[in-house]
């Protein structure tokens, strides 16, 4: 079993902040998108030199722009991370947009019936991917697919897409599915079985907008405390509880 630690890294390593809930401004670039961003530094400080020495100093500005835009994609802001919260919190795993909440009779990753919270990412979102609960990582499972708008209910059935199957105390399955959109191509997600995650860790990204879903086993004992077109933050913003499986019992034996 290896812990899978949260890094700030924005070229290098920034100590990470420590685990309360209060907003911070500090604003660093993801790790899984290294190759991207320095890719888009490397070519705006080319043009920027080149566009300095014809003086063609308008051209610098929008250089400037795109440089903004692209590294953008992989901004990954510091969160403080809320404590002390109830048994059974889930955060949610992206930014985004509520986009589906819903229960089914089966899924893979509950290996029974299972309540659904479905999370649009914009290109305009972050796109970074934090764990909801303390957990440890029974399965990784990559599906290919598709690459349908990630706004559209086939995207979900049909597109690419990375499934993770945490434990929870041991016994309890729970799952959090990356999928992948138009646009996005790639799913990041270093993870192996044997990983433990805290709640609000990092655990990987998709690339340039997509769709995060959390899937809770027993619906009959999930409140959701979110609703359709509710904006999110991924380690900050309460999706839902689980009530624990001993009030359950306790609750039925009444």
């Amino acid at each position: 079993m290896r812990h899978h630690g949260a890094s700030c890294f924005f070229l290098g390593e920034l100590p990470c902040p420590s685990v309360v809930y209060r907003y911070d401004p500090r604003m660093t670039l993801s790790r899984y998108g290294l190759k991207e961003w320095v890719l888009v530094t490397i070519i705006c400080v080319g043009l920027g030199g080149l566009f300095a020495w014809l003086a063609w100093w308008w051209a610098i500005g929008v250089v400037v722009l795109i440089w903004i835009a692209g590294a953008g994609f992989f901004r990954d802001p510091i969160r403080r991370v809320p404590v002390d919260l109830p048994e059974g919190t889930m955060l949610s795993p992206a930014d985004g947009t509520i986009s589906k909440v819903f229960k089914v009779d089966h899924h893979e990753a509950t290996d029974g019936p299972a309540q659904v919270v479905r999370i649009f990412l914009s290109v305009l979102d972050v796109h970074i991917n934090r764990s909801p609960f303390d957990g440890e990582v029974v399965s990784v499972k990559h599906t290919p697919g598709k690459y349908h708008d990630a706004r559209t209910e086939l995207s979900a059935k049909e597109n690419e897409s990375n499934l993770i199957t945490f434990t929870i105390k041991g016994d309890e399955l729970i799952g959090v599915r990356q999928v992948s959109g138009a646009i996005a191509r790639r799913i990041v997600c270093p993870l192996q079985a044997g990983d433990t995650l805290k709640r609000g860790e990092k655990f990987g990204m998709i690339k340039f907008g997509s769709t995060t879903e959390l899937i809770l086993p027993r619906p009959e004992d999930v409140e959701v405390l979110v609703a359709e077109g509710d904006k999110v933050k991924g380690g900050v913003t309460v999706l839902a509880r689980l009530r624990p499986m001993d009030s359950t019992s306790e609750g039925e034996a009444t």
